[in-house]
C-alpha cells in the first residue's frame, strides 16, 4: 500500500505540475510563434542561436546543483541545514554566473561573426549574456521550493510568472519597433522579476535569514559530474542550432527553430513527473524502498507514453500541417525535421525519468557518462550531416543521440541495479497502441489537412483513440485503480468503462 500512497502524492503533484507545464510549454511555443511570425526567418534563426548561448551559459552556471540543491534540501530535516543547502547553492552558482556572463559578454562580437549571416546583430547576444546571473538565480529558488515538493509555487513563477512576463514584454517591444533585440530585453527583464518572486515564495516555505551549515563539501561532490552532465546534456539538444548557424544560413537555423519546440513539447508529461519525482525517489532510496521506486518508475513511464502518443502520433503523420498552422506557410520546409525530431524525442517519453532515478540512486557520474556518449555522437554526426543535409541532417543527429541516451541509461539501471521502466503491462502498450492507431493515422492523413480549426479536433479523437486502445488492448493492470480513481477525481467524472478494463489482480 506504501507504493500506491506515493503514488498518489506524486500523482497530485503531476496534475498541477502538468497543467502548469502545458501552460508553460504553450507560453513558450507563442513566445516562438510572436517572432516567427514577426522576425524574417534569419532574424529568428538568429534569435535562436543568441538565446542558445544564454542557455548554455546557464546550464554551466548552475554547476549542476539544479538537482542539487531539491536533492539535499529533502533529505536534512534540521532547518540549518536546509537553509544552508539553499544558500551554499546560491552562492556557489552566482559567483559562477558572473563570470560565465563575462567571459561571453567579452567574446559576444566573435560569437557574433561566426554564427550570424552578417554579423550585423550586435545588440542580440550582449543583452541575451546579461540576463544569465538572473535567470541562475530564479532557477536556485525554483530548486529550493522543488526541495519542499511544492507544486503551487513552481507553478506561479515558473509555468506562469516567467514565460507569460516574457511574452508580455515581447510583444510590447516589438510593438514599439525595438526589433529582434526585443526577444533578449524580454527575458532579463522577466528573468530579475522571477528572481525575486521566486525567492519571495521560497521564504514563506522556509525563512530565508537565519541560522544555517553550508555543506559546499558533499554538495559539490554530488553535483561536480552534474556541471559536465547538465552541460553536455545541453549540447545534446543546442549543439544543432549552433552548427547549423556555423555551416548552414540563419534562414535554416530559423526553420529548425520552428520544428525543434514543437517536438520538444512532447516532453510535457515526462517533465511533468519529474518535479516531484526527484525528492520522492530520493526519500524512498534513503528508507531502503527501492521496489517502491521500481513500482512507480514503469507505472509512470506507461503513463507518460500514453499522455504523449496522441500528440506525436500526429506530428509524425501532419509535420507539414502542424508547422503551417503554429508558424506559417513558409515554415513548412521543416516538415522533415520535424518528424525525425518528434521521434528522438519520443524516446524520452518511452523512457521515463531514468536520469533522476539514477541521481536520486546517487550516481550522477554514469548520468555524465551516458551524456558524454550521446554528446559526442551528436556532435560527430553534426559534422557529417549538417554540411551535406542541413535541418535534416541535424534532426537525425539530435534523434539518433537522444535514443543513443536512454538505451544507455536503460542499460545502466537493469544490469546495476535491476531497474526498469518496462513492465509486461507497459511493453504491452507501447507495442499494441502504435501498431493499432498508426495504419489509420497514415491513410487519413493522404486524404485530409489540418487546419487551425480541425488541429483540436484530430488531437481530442486521437487521445480518446489511445485511451480506448489501452484498455481493449490488455494494457492496464491493478495499479491503474489509482490512476482512474485521480483522474475521476479531478476531472468530477465518471470513468466505468476503464473501470470495466481494470484488473483486480494481476495476470
Amino acid at each position: 500500500m506504501g507504493d500506491q500512497r506515493e503514488l498518489r502524492n506524486l500523482l497530485s503533484s503531476a496534475s498541477l505540475v502538468f497543467v502548469g507545464a502545458a501552460i508553460a510549454s504553450v507560453a513558450k511555443l507563442l513566445e516562438r510563434i510572436v517572432l516567427g511570425r514577426s522576425l524574417t526567418t534569419a532574424a529568428f534563426g538568429e534569435v535562436n542561436i543568441a538565446l542558445t548561448t544564454m542557455s548554455l551559459g546557464v546550464t554551466f552556471a548552475l554547476v549542476g546543483f539544479g538537482q542539487g540543491i531539491p536533492r539535499y534540501m529533502s533529505r536534512f530535516e534540521d532547518e540549518r541545514d536546509v537553509r544552508g543547502a539553499w544558500l551554499t547553492g546560491l552562492l556557489f552558482a552566482g559567483v559562477v554566473a558572473v563570470a560565465v556572463a563575462s567571459v561571453l559578454y567579452l567574446e559576444a562580437d566573435f560569437i557574433t561573426a561566426n554564427l550570424f549571416d552578417k554579423g550585423d546583430s550586435s545588440d542580440l547576444v550582449p543583452v541575451f549574456v546579461l540576463a544569465i546571473p538572473l535567470v541562475v538565480g530564479y532557477q536556485v529558488g525554483v530548486g529550493g521550493i522543488r526541495g519542499f515538493e511544492n507544486t503551487i509555487y513552481k507553478t506561479y513563477v515558473g509555468d506562469l510568472l516567467y514565460p507569460f512576463g516574457r511574452i508580455l514584454l515581447l510583444v510590447g517591444l516589438l510593438s514599439l519597433g525595438v526589433g529582434s533585440v526585443a526577444a533578449g530585453y524580454a527575458y532579463l527583464i522577466s528573468a530579475a522579476v522571477a528572481f525575486v518572486a521566486a525567492h519571495y515564495l521560497l521564504n514563506r516555505l522556509l525563512p530565508l535569514v537565519g541560522e544555517f551549515r553550508l555543506h559546499t563539501r558533499e554538495m559539490a561532490l554530488f553535483s561536480a559530474p552534474l556541471v559536465v552532465s547538465s552541460v553536455l546534456a545541453d549540447l545534446l539538444t543546442r549543439t544543432d542550432t549552433v552548427m547549423l548557424g556555423f555551416f548552414k544560413t540563419s534562414h535554416q537555423v530559423g526553420l529548425y527553430a520552428a520544428a525543434y519546440p514543437l517536438a520538444n513539447s512532447l516532453l510535457i508529461a515526462l517533465s511533468s513527473f519529474g518535479f516531484l519525482y526527484l525528492p520522492l525517489a530520493s526519500r524512498l532510496d534513503a528508507n531502503g524502498e527501492r521496489d517502491e521506486i521500481t513500482s512507480i518508475y514503469q507505472l509512470t513511464t506507461k503513463w507518460i507514453f500514453v499522455v504523449t502518443f496522441p500528440a506525436f502520433l500526429l506530428f509524425f503523420t501532419f509535420p507539414a500541417d502542424i508547422l503551417t498552422v503554429f508558424f506559417g506557410e513558409r515554415y513548412a520546409g521543416g516538415a522533415l525535421a520535424l518528424v525525425i525530431l518528434s521521434l528522438g524525442f519520443f524516446t524520452n517519453a518511452a523512457g521515463g525519468r531514468n536520469r533522476e532515478t539514477l541521481s536520486a540512486l546517487g550516481h550522477t557520474g554514469m548520468i555524465l557518462t551516458g551524456n558524454a556518449l550521446a554528446f559526442g555522437l551528436n556532435l560527430a554526426l553534426n559534422l557529417v550531416l549538417i554540411p551535406a543535409y542541413g535541418i535534416v541532417g541535424a534532426a537525425v543527429a539530435s534523434a539518433v543521440a537522444n535514443v543513443t541516451l536512454n538505451v544507455f541509461m536503460f542499460a545502466v539501471l537493469w544490469l546495476k541495479f535491476g531497474i526498469s521502466p518496462f513492465s509486461k503491462w507497459t511493453v504491452r502498450t507501447m507495442t499494441r497502441v502504435p501498431l493499432l492507431l498508426f495504419p489509420p493515422a497514415v491513410v487519413v492523413s493522404q486524404m485530409v489537412s489540418l487546419s487551425m480549426i480541425t488541429l483540436p479536433v484530430a488531437l481530442v479523437v486521437t487521445a480518446v483513440g489511445t485511451l480506448v486502445a489501452v484498455s481493449a488492448m490488455g494494457c492496464l493492470q491493478p495499479e491503474d485503480r489509482v490512476v482512474v480513481d485521480f483522474v475521476e477525481q479531478v476531472t468530477k467524472t465518471k470513468l466505468p468503462f476503464l473501470h470495466g478494463y481494470v484488473p483486480e489482480t494481476a495476470e
